[in-house]
């Protein structure tokens, strides 16, 4: 399989992850704004998932082109990312509808922290591939922001359990920290 199809398929499957959360955002049932009060934690909640699966397609475009080949497996530690990404719809829609209880927000963390993992399994794999010396190992170097972001994934979940809303908070934060592109990549692929 070449890269752009492995790319094509990700894509594909990413931006269906995002229609099912919008397709299950529901209409408020008044007509004023203070019906909106009623769908505001699931929209919220909706919105820190969209940029979270935003961030992961971003991140995973920049990490396969600075992939040199893709072999078998590459294609099954791909694919374990999309199972983790796949249950953000359902983690995302049970979290927001309780109001992030507990539990639904543990649970929240423990799907981003997965997936994560998994996104850490997915370089792995394409870094053995290519070798130690190669674009993506050079670019992610130690990798600070992967390590980080497990760490706070890793906390939130039994924060979810003391304060939810610090949990949520460490969703955020995480997210902030992958805003904005892995330029470590961007810069290896202009050279």
């Amino acid at each position: 399989m070449s890269k752009g199809r492995l790319e094509a398929f990700s894509d594909g499957v990413i931006a269906i992850l995002i229609t099912i959360m919008v397709l299950e955002l529901r209409v408020p049932s008044g007509v004023d704004l203070a019906a909106l009060r009623q769908v505001l934690p699931r929209f919220l909640t909706y919105v820190l998932s969209f940029v979270f699966l935003g961030i992961y397609w971003n991140n995973h475009h920049h990490m396969l082109h600075a992939a040199a080949r893709v072999d078998g497996r590459i294609l099954w530690a791909n694919l374990h990312l999309l199972f983790w990404l796949s249950l953000v719809p359902f983690v995302t829609r049970w979290m927001g509808e309780n109001h992030l209880a507990p539990v639904p927000t543990a649970v929240y963390g423990v799907v981003l922290f997965l997936a994560a993992v998994s996104w850490t399994v997915l370089q792995r794999a394409i870094i053995a591939a290519d070798g130690g010396d190669s674009k993506l190992a050079t670019a992610v170097g130690r990798d600070v922001k992967g390590k980080a972001s497990l760490a706070l994934y890793g906390a939130a979940i039994p924060l979810a359990f003391a304060r939810t809303w610090i949990a949520a908070g460490v969703f955020v934060l995480v997210a902030l920290i992958w805003l904005v592109p892995d330029r470590r990549i961007e810069a290896r692929l202009r050279e």
